[in-house]
């Protein structure tokens, strides 16, 4: 199975990254370093900071090439 390598995912949340739209505003990096890191392939680290921090820093790119969506729980 091929996957896309701009989609991060784990337990709780997933990143969605279009470079096509990024404008290099690097908000990302310089709000949440530990989690999108310019020198570092993979670029986006989803175990850098807790899912809420990512999905705060996510909601403030400018252009919206980074996406963030949280996971349905399951219930047993």
């Amino acid at each position: 199975m091929n996957t896309d390598p701009n989609v991060f995912s784990n337990d709780e949340i997933t990143v969605t990254y279009n470079p096509r739209k990024c404008i290099n505003a690097e908000k990302c990096a310089k709000g949440l370093s530990a989690v999108f890191r310019q020198t570092v392939i993979p670029w986006i680290n989803l175990d850098g900071a807790p899912a809420y921090k990512i999905m705060s820093q996510v909601k403030k790119c400018p252009s919206g090439a980074l996406q963030c969506f949280k996971k349905k729980m399951e219930v047993a």
